[in-house]
């Protein structure tokens, strides 16, 4: 193995580990959400921490790694040059979705006591898992299971949606208050930019390990030309 080969492999196990980072981050802020513990929120808030320092270290040791390729005119393949830039862009993806937990931390509110609808619960449970699953997907390069995670993105924006219509229900007929309507709208829609973000890091998955682009619908996701194929 080349040192610019094992050098790739560092990154990658980093980035798996920065994956592992932001899960535990994220889940440690839903935590704090549904158990209303302000203590717990500002311990979620703290793991960014760690997740920003990993993150620059990423960034850097990538730039590193491809300055020091250019400099000795090592050979690298296309498939390796693909898969750096991967990295980088995953990286990328992943301190957003941290972003979003710390945000999430923001809404806990250790006053009120409306109950959180089951729906809302299982919406926030899908985020996590698809998290999980596309984590797992660039650790094993698994293009299949990031093509599964594409498809997940519609459950958690139709999650979305009836978490905004049974709280606009449960207003009308004074179970539910407007304040506590709002923090579920704000979190559903953290938990839309999630999922986002955990599909923009299964297209590279897929991109990296096939050289394909995907390209979402309005129904559903398609394979676009490869680069360079001319069809």
């Amino acid at each position: 193995m080349s040192d610019h080969q094992k050098q790739i492999e560092a990154l990658t196990q980093d980035l798996v580990s920065q994956g592992k980072r932001v899960q535990v981050q994220l889940e440690a802020s839903f935590e704090a959400l549904f158990q209303r513990s302000a203590a717990k929120a500002n311990e979620a808030a703290k793991l960014d921490d760690a997740v920003d320092s990993a993150d620059v270290a990423l960034e850097k040791n990538a730039v590193a790694l491809l300055t020091s390729v250019t400099k000795v005119s090592s050979e690298i393949t296309e498939s390796e040059l693909r898969w750096i830039l991967t990295i980088v862009k995953i990286n990328n993806e992943l301190e957003r979705i941290a972003d979003a937990g710390v945000d999430v931390t923001q809404f806990v509110n250790e006053k009120t006591t409306d109950p959180f609808p089951d729906t809302f619960r299982i919406m926030a449970n899908s985020v996590i898992g698809i998290l999980r699953d596309v984590n797992a997907s660039f650790a094993r390069k698994d293009v299949k299971l990031a093509k599964m995670v594409l498809q997940s993105q519609h459950a958690v924006s139709r999650f979305k949606v009836e978490v905004v219509r049974d709280a606009e229900r449960k207003i009308a007929s004074g179970v539910m208050s407007v304040e506590f309507a709002f923090r579920l709208h704000e979190v559903a829609g953290l938990c839309e930019l999630v999922a986002d973000h955990c599909t923009n890091i299964a297209e590279q998955v897929i991109y990296a390990s096939t050289g394909a682009i995907v390209r979402h619908t309005e129904a559903c996701w398609i394979e676009v030309d490869k680069p360079g194929t001319g069809h």
